[in-house]
């Protein structure tokens, strides 16, 4: 028996075959074990034993200290378009990341021409504060405004979460380094933050987004992923915290982590992201349907773009192109 027919599993899924972002889990949170491929799943394994997950089924999967993963498994992951996301202790730190699920670039490309006109980029930053204060009409105020109203909404939300639970409070009080010396509603806070850029770097990478594109952050490779994920805070990760600090529960970052995670499956949050970025690059429908295409054009300054793998040129030497695809050709 060769090498290859020990290790072959089942066959690559078509793009169009996976499931979208909105209908897969939000994230999954390991560490201290060790990850290898199980036919079209991962195998999960630690000291209580081992765990088939399917891995087209995943957002993301966040790896802590002392994960150990096979490049098969790797391999099965990115295929399913999976993104992976290394993290430190308790998932408070960030490391690296792995690929996007779409081959599409026109949703950057949408980016990346609103963020580099100053009239554009405060049409979509203006649209991000107009999600925090629905009551309200900010299309006048300038960024320097919107910061401050921002600012009041969640220092007044930290305050009625702190007297709803009677949990004391004495600000956002926290270090990277030192996670453990942070209050406990701190920890929370901490902990549930990193879950939540998770889910939103995910997002953002799978469409096909870039995370460092930022329009209220900025200088950042994830400037794109703390705009997005500001949205959602005040609702998803501020009050679990304060209501967790209040029973002041054991090993709070690992029950933050299960209780995102079940609030996020439950309120649907990875279509409201989906549509959320859509709405804010005020994407047109049919990139939606066509994102998930392996489409590969060639630019021109006139027509925008033409096909690709097609031999130019021809006709100015009175041979007329027939437009023929070229594959390996000499």
């Amino acid at each position: 028996m060769t090498m290859d027919s020990k290790i072959n599993g089942a066959e690559k899924a078509d793009l169009q075959e996976l499931p979208q972002i909105k209908e897969r889990i939000s994230f999954l949170y390991l560490e201290r074990c060790f990850i290898n491929r199980q036919d079209s799943g991962i195998s999960i394994t630690d000291d209580r034993g081992t765990v088939n997950v399917p891995a087209a089924s995943i957002s993301v999967l966040l790896l802590g200290p002392g994960t150990n993963v096979t490049h098969r498994a790797i391999e099965l992951i990115g295929d399913a378009g999976t993104s992976v996301i290394w993290v430190g202790e308790e998932g408070v730190r960030y490391y690296a990341s792995g690929r996007p699920l779409t081959h599409s670039a026109a949703l950057l490309i949408k980016q990346a021409k609103l963020v580099s006109n100053n009239q554009s980029r405060m049409a979509v930053a203006r649209k991000m504060y107009q999600m925090r204060f629905k009551d309200e009409d900010v299309t006048n105020l300038t960024m320097q405004q919107l910061r401050g109203k921002e600012g009041a909404r969640v220092r007044k939300i930290y305050s009625q979460c702190a007297k709803r639970t009677s949990v004391e409070w004495g600000g956002r009080d926290y270090s990277v380094e030192n996670y453990e010396d942070g209050s406990l509603v701190n920890q929370a806070l901490s902990s549930g933050n990193s879950c939540l850029y998770g889910v939103a770097h995910s997002v953002i990478m799978a469409l096909g987004c870039s995370p460092g594109l930022g329009f209220v952050h900025v200088g950042h490779e994830r400037s794109f992923v703390y705009d997005v994920a500001d949205l959602y805070k005040a609702e998803f990760v501020i009050p679990l915290a304060f209501e967790l600090a209040s029973k002041e529960v054991q090993d709070i970052g690992s029950k933050m982590r299960r209780a995102i995670r079940d609030s996020i499956a439950q309120e649907h949050l990875l279509e409201r992201i989906t549509k959320d970025i859509y709405y804010l690059l005020d994407d047109d429908a049919h990139l939606i349907e066509t994102s998930f295409e392996d489409i590969v054009n060639l630019w021109d300054e006139k027509k925008g773009f033409v096909k690709n793998g097609i031999s130019y040129g021809k006709e100015e030497n009175g041979i007329e192109s027939n437009g023929q695809i070229l594959g390996d050709q000499e």
